[in-house]
């Protein structure tokens, strides 16, 4: 029996039946299954703004295949529109807001299986999150990546025109040619060129199994993308036939996956947020310190923008894509190849097709960026519930870092010293205040690191929040800092002065500040005062977990 068979089967359904049919759906449509075509199409959100043309061939595929397709729709937050703003504070916050609506959509109109279109930052983990709680087959479709554009004899995209603006500023570059970067960097549709946090996470869901092989890299604008949009309609019309589920899929040895694929990629910050995340509503259980012992195991095999000279995703697509890392990665034996994948075999079996045609994109094992892998989880006395740093985006040899504190209670307070250069080279700058419960909605600090990127003085300042960073940024920037200033953490007691040490060998970032002083100033700390105080972002505040457990709700 089919789930839609609730909705149109019966004598007593004969109204739902009328309301279908003044749909225009017929008969023999009604007697097939319902696939719920989730699509987070926007004209706000360059990577979305063509999500209608890859909806019509996932329907296309669907009824080659012997479904009945609908359309419906979630909302979506573009993180570079909403950068530097109030409107950072609902990026985040929308994933839970996205996952819900899934659910709503899915279980109220009884479909027996989706297709998920996302292709942006918090869209794709808030669908893979409803995929997971509701459980039924499902497989994911994205809008891929934008194109890089090209610069005064260079590549370039979004990152690059975010650092300009420091670079303007410290008089390195002039306004004009800002404004002729400006026009470049972006030439078209789909999620910004580097590995920021939407590429990762679609890379990541390939990884994970719940897209097809190639999805993760292949262009926005390359007609495999289409292909690959009516195939997804296809096969999901067999994963239901096969009853393969999203938690089928999304079992601990496909995160472990994605997180190795992660660290040899040098992704986002911000993946571990949405894997934690993703993790939680699969039922996996899976804590922070587990990704140090995998990053010891997994080499830096691809060096990608924002790194400095990093390659763009459609260089990496060219090189072998996605199954071309896992491909390097499954003869270093450190992946699971018996996971099952939407495509309906195991990743060994996907892996039989896969190769690496360009070593310079895609390293070999004996020749990687580094022996371990571009993210690293850092606890000690500032963050004992961890911290995480962006490995792959920082100068070589950069390891060891101690300097003075110099404390910002906002992301504002802290971009405008930024950009009146009101610091010295050595300080590590504290953003707090701006985690999950206490921004709310857990910020991204490009525009801070950006400017110090662009001001050239990303290898010599250090940067810590209880915030987050874009995909985007680089430079020696630890975030998400546990417990969060807001939940009375250690970053909430740190004064101006104090001796800040970052130690990645060891794993650590810590307060050089005897715990005598330190319990003297928590007695004296202020109590927590909400900045919002009403609306959405209230009850979010209300609700939201530690950045150590994914930013989840705590039910």
């Amino acid at each position: 029996m089919l789930r839609s068979d609730e909705l149109k089967k019966g004598l007593e359904r004969a109204p739902h039946r009328s309301l279908l049919r003044a749909l225009g759906v017929t008969d023999f449509e009604m007697s097939q299954p319902f696939i719920g075509v989730i699509n987070s199409y926007s004209e706000v959100i360059p990577g979305h703004v063509h999500l209608r043309q890859v909806a019509e061939a996932v329907k296309a595929g669907i009824r080659a295949a012997g479904g009945t397709p609908f359309e419906v729709n979630t909302i979506g937050v573009c993180d570079g529109l909403a950068m530097n703003h109030a409107g950072m504070r609902f990026s985040l916050p929308s994933r839970e807001l996205i996952a819900d609506s899934v659910e709503i959509l899915v279980q109220a109109h009884a479909f027996d299986a989706i297709v998920l279109i996302p292709n942006c930052d918090k869209i794709i983990p808030g669908m893979l999150m409803a995929a997971a709680r509701i459980n039924i087959p499902a497989i994911v479709i994205n809008g891929g990546p934008m194109l890089a554009g090209h610069w005064q004899g260079r590549a370039v995209d979004l990152s690059n025109v975010f650092e300009a603006v420091g670079a303007v500023t410290a008089g390195r570059m002039t306004e004009e040619e800002l404004a002729s970067l400006e026009e470049a960097a972006c030439p078209g549709c789909g999620s910004c060129a580097g590995m920021f946090t939407a590429n990762t996470m679609n890379c990541l869901t390939e990884a994970m199994g719940m897209s097809l092989p190639g999805s993760g890299t292949c262009p926005a604008v390359d007609a495999e993308r289409l292909r690959l949009a009516k195939e997804a309609g296809m096969r999901v019309m067999h994963l239901l036939r096969q009853n393969i589920r999203p938690r089928d899929i999304l079992t601990a040895g496909a995160i472990r996956n994605a997180f190795a694929v992660d660290m040899a990629l040098g992704g986002s910050t911000n993946s571990v947020l949405h894997l934690m995340a993703i993790a939680h509503e699969a039922g996996v259980d899976f804590s922070l310190g587990e990704l140090n012992s995998l990053s010891a195991r997994i080499p830096h095999l691809c060096k990608m923008s924002p790194a400095v000279g990093g390659h763009h995703i459609e260089d990496l697509h060219r090189a072998g894509g996605i199954q071309g890392v896992m491909r390097r990665l499954a003869d270093l034996g450190v992946l699971d190849t018996t996971c099952m994948t939407a495509a309906g075999q195991s990743v060994e079996e996907n892996l039989q097709k896969a190769g690496v045609w360009d070593d310079s994109v895609i390293r070999p094992l004996d020749n990687p960026y580094s022996a371990s892998g571009g993210l690293r989880i850092l606890f000690g006395s500032l963050a004992p519930e961890g911290s995480v740093i962006k490995k792959a985006a920082l100068a070589a040899g950069q390891s060891l870092y101690r300097g003075p504190a110099r404390v910002f209670n906002s992301e504002e307070e802290a971009t405008q010293a930024i950009l009146r250069r009101d610091f010295r080279p050595g300080d590590v700058i504290i953003i707090r205040y701006e985690g999950p419960k206490g921004g709310p909605g857990m910020r991204e600090m490009l525009t801070a690191t950006s400017a110090l990127s662009g001001m050239g003085m990303d290898g010599d300042i250090a940067l810590i929040t209880d915030g987050r960073f874009s995909g985007a940024s680089r430079g020696l920037v630890i975030g998400h800092v546990s417990p969060e200033a807001a939940a009375g953490g250690p970053i909430a007691l740190v004064e101006d002065g104090d001796m800040i040490t970052i130690d990645l060998d060891n794993y650590r970032v810590d307060i050089d500040v005897d715990e005598g002083t330190l319990r003297r100033r928590a007695e004296k700390l202020p109590a927590w005062t909400p900045r919002v105080t009403d609306g959405y972002l209230r009850r979010y505040a209300e609700y939201v977990s530690s950045a150590s457990t994914g930013a989840v709700f705590r039910m």
